[in-house]
């Protein structure tokens, strides 16, 4: 007989899907098998599987050991080390559900390939270093970012700890009631507020987008998207824009505001090669100034309503601000500045 006790991380998901990461090597149909013959009970009570576990409830194996320990395996496996914790520091709020964090520019939101550093595996890392986690109770929940950021893009990414904190910030995202504002620096004057609302086709094997307009041939199948955008300053050549990201697809502020004629400085895909060679120049810009600086919650109620309005904010990164004192802004224009 096995037995084990949901924790506070687990508590909120379905029994069958907190079996399903226990006995990850279990064949289609044993898992409902077992319950069924009462072989896996819940809190001592025959269970369906579609019960909804709370924090403290006890769930028992009456399996053989061998059982147990044959279909134990994870279905997916543990890497040895998540790597390097994440900074402290850059750790801009944190509680038991959630984590909201500043990601460097250069590093990736969740890995790509097997071998990859992310902010999501340091994350992890810094967790498990905390003790807050195990490695044991990642087989059956595993904390994760909840938004991504492109690589050379920095700023706020939040990452939920509990599966509660997962689902919640999952859904802001998902409905659009959490609003993300980003900094960028690009080409060019602007209008002093604008809305771009155009369609996005992307290339997965270029890892590009392409921007048009709704019924455009070659656009039949492009997601829509919109940007809002806030002129803070300009000098005419350059303008620091405030950008609320309205929908959220791959490279869209990026590819929306170089289709519109205003590429952000430092862009090496979507920008303009002659003004990132005069800022690569002037102040060793090697990235697009752009910067996830703000994020802002919508009224909440339950068990998430003490982050009802709250905002949290990241300081613009090296490069960026060096560049904005090498144009003149003022240090007032940007609170984050």
């Amino acid at each position: 007989m096995k037995e084990i006790l949901v924790s506070k991380n687990e508590a909120g998901q379905r029994l069958d899907k907190l079996l399903t990461r226990i006995l990850g090597a279990a064949p289609p149909g044993f898992l409902y098998k077992m319950l069924r013959k009462k072989n896996i009970v819940l809190n001592g009570k025959k269970a369906t599987g579609r019960e909804q576990v709370l924090a403290g409830d006890r769930v028992t194996f009456y399996l053989a050991d061998e059982t147990y320990e044959k279909f134990s395996q994870p279905a997916r496996a543990l890497p040895e080390s998540f790597g390097k914790p994440f900074p402290a520091e850059r750790i801009v709020y944190e509680d038991r559900h959630i984590l909201i964090a500043d990601k460097p520019a250069g590093e990736l939101s969740q890995k790509k390939d097997a071998g990859d550093s992310s902010v999501n595996e340091q994350i992890l890392a810094y967790l498990l270093e905390k003790g807050e986690i195990t490695r044991e109770s990642l087989r059956t929940f595993r904390p994760s970012v909840c938004n991504r950021l492109d690589r050379n893009t920095s700023g706020l990414l939040i990452f939920g700890k509990t599966l509660a904190g997962l689902q919640a910030m999952s859904g802001l995202l998902r409905d659009r009631s959490l609003h993300k504002y980003y900094l960028c620096l690009a080409k060019g004057r602007t209008d002093q507020t604008f809305l771009l609302e155009h369609v996005l086709q992307k290339d997965r094997d270029a890892n590009t987008v392409s921007v048009g307009r709704a019924g455009q041939a070659g656009f039949e199948d492009a997601s829509l998207i919109r940007t809002e955008c806030r002129l803070l300053w300009t000098d005419g050549e350059v303008s620091l824009l405030e950008v609320l990201l309205i929908t959220g697809r791959s490279h869209q502020i990026r590819a929306h505001l170089a289709y519109a004629g205003h590429p952000i400085i430092g862009d090496r895909k979507y920008g303009d090669p002659a003004l990132n060679a005069v800022w690569r120049q002037r102040c060793g810009v090697s990235g697009q100034l752009l910067h996830a600086h703000r994020m802002v919650f919508p009224p909440m109620e339950g068990e998430f309503a003490y982050l009802s309005g709250r905002a949290f904010t990241s300081p613009l990164p090296p490069d960026f601000a060096k560049t904005a004192r090498a144009l003149g802004i003022p240090r007032d224009v940007a609170k984050t500045m």
